[in-house]
């Protein structure tokens, strides 16, 4: 085990101290798709509105948040507005902030993409049966989205639970920090720490997105 450099993770807290920066890394990434997931909904349907000015606006939006790295986005939120506007954010503030922004484009999008791939004649029998607007969405069309979505949106989540590992670089203490002070602090007693303590790290992570994975896509092949 030692030629591994497992056994640093044995030494005082330092396996609880990476839980603690895992669940660090949970709590921005679960806090973040649960506002996504709201913003998102209200996202999707404007985009399927037929005003050109803000479908023009939110398409802007989504290419933007598309072409721009998330780095490049917790950087602007964290670094640049704080010289630009002079106010003190905490550093998960802003990264909830950035993922939050991110994950409603990407979930408007997919709230779009469900809503438009429902059948014209879904409307239409559901009209011709003498069902008022809101009945028809209420019993027919949002029951077919909501499926649609599902799968989808558990993909989204596992994505921005992974990519939430970039908040080490504006100095949140999460689990790539803490794995990183683990392997400086046992540089010289254990040099082959870096490999796992970065494997349990992974092995951390997979825990948590393949089961995540494994239902989105028993849930696509159920309801396809």
């Amino acid at each position: 085990m030692q030629s591994l450099g497992i056994d640093v993770l044995w030494k005082g807290t330092n396996f609880l101290r990476l839980l603690g920066g895992l669940w660090v890394a949970l709590r921005i990434s679960l806090i973040s798709v649960a506002i996504s997931i709201l913003l998102g909904l209200l996202a999707g349907v404007l985009m399927t509105l037929k005003n050109p000015v803000l479908k023009a606006v939110l398409r802007c939006y989504l290419e933007t948040v598309r072409i721009m790295p998330q780095m490049v986005l917790l950087f602007i939120a964290y670094f640049g507005t704080t010289r630009v506007f002079g106010w003190n954010i905490p550093a998960e503030s802003a990264a909830i902030f950035v993922f939050s922004f991110w994950g409603t484009a990407e979930m408007g999008d997919l709230v779009r993409g469900a809503l438009i791939s429902i059948l014209a004649i879904q409307y239409e029998s559901a009209y011709s049966l003498g069902m008022t607007k809101a009945q028809v969405y209420c019993h027919v069309i949002l029951p077919q989205t909501v499926r649609r979505l599902i799968p989808l949106s558990i993909n989204l989540i596992t994505r921005m639970v992974k990519t939430t590992s970039l908040v080490m670089m504006i100095g949140i203490v999460e689990v790539l920090k803490v794995a990183q002070q683990i392997i400086e602090a046992n540089r010289k007693a254990s040099p082959n720490a870096a490999f796992g303590v970065f494997a349990t790290v992974f092995l951390l992570y997979f825990l948590i997105c393949w089961p995540v994975g494994r239902l989105a896509a028993y849930l696509e092949k159920r309801w396809a």
